[in-house]
């Protein structure tokens, strides 16, 4: 998936838009969706939605999948926020926060439904809701090396964007690699029963931080046989041609949301 999203990234409708533009635009609805409430921010996501699926051509059936992977993980601490517990003593004094009268005693405890909890996990909801859109509408549709040619632009220091694309690079080494010796293990029914399966993982990690030892060693001697001199630079020669109308659908739109953020301001 990892090597599919950085294709997209590079084959999307919406490549030939200067980068600094799409940048712009996420930034400004992350910002918005972080002072506003919960309706702009779920419009938000679904606006972005149609950016990313429609307008830049990513499949849906991905895009749901990336979305998932967040989403779930943020469903399985949501009961956590929307239930409360008191002593059974003290049940008086919260009636007011028991939504719909929903709770169970158990023991010395009062379990219920808060009001307070199921309000702070739909606004949790929603702005990780739009706050993942506005991610991955970057990841999908403005590649790794224009993102640094913009920090760049921006006198970020080299040695951090240098960092970056190391770090970018060798994650994608990495997934590979493990991708390799798992198939190979997997192939040995190396993972047929549990302790089986622990002693496959430990080898596999152990080989992983060989090979991958290995491959950052290959590569700097490849920098060095080139001449690296302490900077890496990268080149780009894809034609940028602003388009009309995606600039003033996105400025029309934020401007409607920043109205909106307005006129329902979370309290």
């Amino acid at each position: 998936m990892n090597h599919q999203i950085d294709s997209l990234a590079y084959s999307n409708r919406l490549r030939g838009l200067p980068p600094a533009h799409k940048l712009s635009f996420a930034i400004a609805l992350l910002i918005l969706s972080l002072v506003s409430g919960a309706i702009v921010q779920l419009s938000i996501g679904l606006w972005l939605a149609v950016w990313i699926v429609v307008y830049a051509g990513i499949p849906g059936k991905l895009y749901l999948r990336l979305l998932s992977l967040p989403l779930m993980f943020l469903l399985t601490s949501l009961p956590a926020l929307a239930l409360g517990a008191v002593a059974g003593d003290r049940i008086p004094a919260i009636q007011w926060d028991i939504w719909q009268g929903w709770g169970i005693s158990i023991g010395t405890f009062y379990l219920y439904l808060s009001r307070t909890g199921i309000y702070q996990v739909s606004l949790l909801f929603a702005r990780a809701f739009a706050s993942t859109s506005c991610m991955y509408f970057i990841l999908l549709t403005v590649p790794f090396t224009e993102i640094l040619q913009i920090l760049r632009q921006l006198r970020c220091p080299e040695l951090v964007t240098e960092l970056l694309l190391l770090m970018y690079r060798f994650i994608f080494s990495l997934l590979a690699i493990a991708d390799e010796l798992w198939i190979a293990q997997n192939s040995r029914c190396g993972y047929r029963t549990w302790k089986l399966g622990m002693r496959s993982l430990g080898i596999l990690i152990g080989q992983l931080l060989q090979r991958t030892l290995e491959n950052y060693r290959q590569v700097s001697l490849s920098l060095a046989s080139r001449g690296f001199n302490g900077e890496l630079r990268v080149w780009n020669s894809y034609p940028y041609k602003p388009s009309r109308r995606y600039t003033f659908e996105a400025v029309f739109g934020c401007t409607v949301l920043t109205l909106l953020s307005i006129v329902f301001q979370p309290n």
